[in-house]
């Protein structure tokens, strides 16, 4: 069985302990972090994969995603194809990100190669098209 010696550092104090650091090579920046054990026989282990995760953690950089998948269904991939019937399926995943409801309307804007959905509202009028993010349009064009 292996202990820690210390608690790990994390957060801001890692992130200024590592700067303070910078001139030691990457396996005694961990251990002086606190990122080792000690085994049984007094041999020591640094941690450098946690060394890491803490590091990317520190920096705002998420490992895992936030919300926890309840294993239906597949990941979007924005991307579609045209199914034999000739009909291009969106998919609830997209509808939900967008806040759509059953019932929604959309404006069918045919370009070449590229098809513009603009959302109407309930008197037939049209969202404003100044609130569609351009580079999502520039996106949908290529």
């Amino acid at each position: 069985m292996s202990e820690t010696a210390t608690a790990p550092l994390t957060g801001k104090t890692l992130l200024a302990k590592v700067k303070e650091l910078s001139t030691l090579p990457r396996r005694e920046r961990a251990k002086q972090c606190g990122y080792y054990t000690t085994t049984k026989n007094g041999q020591v282990r640094v941690n450098l994969t946690d060394f890491y995760d803490a590091l990317l953690s520190a920096r705002g950089i998420p490992l895992s995603p936030e919300t926890p998948k309840d294993g239906r269904g597949r990941e979007p991939t924005y991307r579609v194809s045209v199914h034999q019937n000739g009909q291009i399926v969106i998919g609830a995943t997209y509808t939900k990100a967008m806040g759509l409801k059953s019932g929604d309307e959309f404006e069918i804007k045919l370009g070449y190669k590229h098809i513009h959905l603009i959302q109407v509202d309930s008197d037939n009028k049209e969202v404003d098209e100044d609130s569609v993010d351009d580079d999502e349009l520039e996106e949908e064009e290529e």
